[in-house]
């Protein structure tokens, strides 16, 4: 899978995912911080990448703005591993089709 990281995602979890064989686009890495979030999520969709963020309001308040991708909302925990423990749940329930076009929470 093709995940592109926005720019609140911990280094940690792109670590963990290459280490896993998912390709991972860093957003900055690849586009401005201040990129708007519709061109975040425009870029992940052009790309066929799952978005992952931790910005949970704003890329909700997208959804009507037309198709997106797929995103992942991860939720903040104390600690990296737990973040990382919540994706890689959401990863060994889910295949793809789950997690195109669709919202998850890790």
């Amino acid at each position: 899978m093709t995940f592109l990281l926005d720019q609140d995602v911990p280094d940690d979890l792109a670590h963990w995912l290459r280490h896993r064989g998912h390709t991972v686009i860093c957003l900055r890495e690849v586009m401005p911080i201040t990129t708007p979030d519709l061109d975040v999520r425009s870029r992940a969709q052009a790309h066929g990448a799952i978005l992952v963020t931790c910005n949970r309001d704003d890329f909700l308040e997208l959804l009507p703005e037309g198709p997106h991708p797929g995103i992942v909302i991860l939720i903040r925990c104390r600690t990296r591993q737990a973040e990382i423990a919540g994706m890689q749940r959401l990863l060994a329930g889910a295949v793809l089709p789950g997690l195109v076009s669709n919202i998850n929470f890790a």
